[in-house]
């Protein structure tokens, strides 16, 4: 089945890694294929608008059950380093996306096919960030495991109040999408592709040109951000856990943002509105895309996409005019 080359708008849509998994769910192979599905089925309202469609996601709670399954198994069998997970994550993750997204495009005309693609993404080895990571991953231990895995491993462990200590790992910034033009070329002809899942596998490039695996997790709207713009993508959307940013999110004078410019964005990062852990990444994704002179993002989420396509519901902000 051949695919036609598109002409629609490029768009990159990030989603998180609960998008495959939600609160209180096992992380069951068939809670991952029900979820898919219904992300495809809220991805079909940009593939009817005839949009050129590249998606990254998140893997938080699939890395975690990877390393929780490292930490059962560690007598068994050897454990791999956080750049290999993520690969793992990202290789089944766009299978699984992959296919719901090819069963809901089975009877689409024109036909559109459907590429995943285990994704490195180049880092800084000089990043402040591995001077202190902050990022965490994995399971929660109890003070003794979490002392022990400092002393025999060499880990980083933060203590998160009342729930118990984890490990922290480095977040350096996304600088270069190894594999972008074959990304953008698979998107023109028409394909939609899955690529930078869990943001990407963290990479750096040392003296002599070769590429190394790094001991970091990226975030996955930065990169969605850094994709979008080396792609020429005219539209970057993030799919996230509420419709809108707010203003003053969760106290008495919470407000809805509903469309703004990249300076009305910045200003209201910069008196702190997004907090780090939560709408912060995502604001900084928007703001890196349009300061590359990306044309409009948007943020909302799945269920209110279809209506925030067409101007009537989640955040839009616009770019330099």
């Amino acid at each position: 089945m051949a695919s036609r080359r598109a002409d629609g708008p490029l768009a990159v849509v990030a989603m998180g890694g609960h998008a495959f998994m939600q609160k209180g769910e096992r992380g069951t192979i068939q809670e991952h294929e029900r979820n898919a599905d219904g992300v495809a089925a809220v991805l079909m309202a940009l593939v009817e608008r005839e949009y050129r469609l590249i998606i990254t996601h998140g893997n938080g709670p699939q890395v975690g059950s990877l390393l929780t399954q490292q930490e059962l198994a560690g007598d068994e069998v050897q454990p791999m380093p956080l750049d290999v997970l993520v690969a793992m994550t990202e290789g089944s993750l766009g299978y699984i996306l992959q296919q719901a997204l090819l069963n809901r495009l089975r009877h689409h005309d024109p036909p559109r096919r459907v590429v995943a693609t285990v994704t490195q993404v180049v880092v800084d080895p000089a990043d402040p960030a591995f001077d202190d990571p902050t990022k965490p991953i994995g399971p929660f231990l109890q003070r003794d495991a979490a002392e022990a895995k400092v002393r025999d491993l060499g880990w980083e462990i933060r203590e998160e109040r009342e729930r118990g200590w984890r490990r922290v790992v480095p977040s350096p910034l996304p600088l270069e999408i190894l594999q972008h033009q074959m990304i953008a070329d698979a998107a023109r002809e028409g394909h939609i592709v899955i690529a930078g899942g869990g943001g990407g596998i963290p990479v750096m490039q040392e003296a002599d040109g070769r590429f190394v695996g790094v001991e970091g997790v990226v975030d996955k709207d930065l990169t969605a951000a850094v994709l979008a713009s080396t792609v020429g993508a005219s539209l970057l959307i993030i799919l996230t856990a509420v419709p809108n940013v707010y203003r003053n999110f969760g106290t008495a004078e919470e407000e809805p943002l509903r469309a703004l410019t990249l300076e009305e964005l910045e200003r209201l990062a910069d008196e702190d509105h997004f907090p780090p852990g939560s709408m912060g990444p995502k604001v900084e994704a928007v703001i890196r895309f349009l300061r590359e002179g990306g044309a409009r993002a948007l943020v909302t989420d799945a269920r209110s996409l279809p209506d925030a396509l067409e101007g009537r519901a989640g955040t839009h902000v616009v770019g330099r005019i």
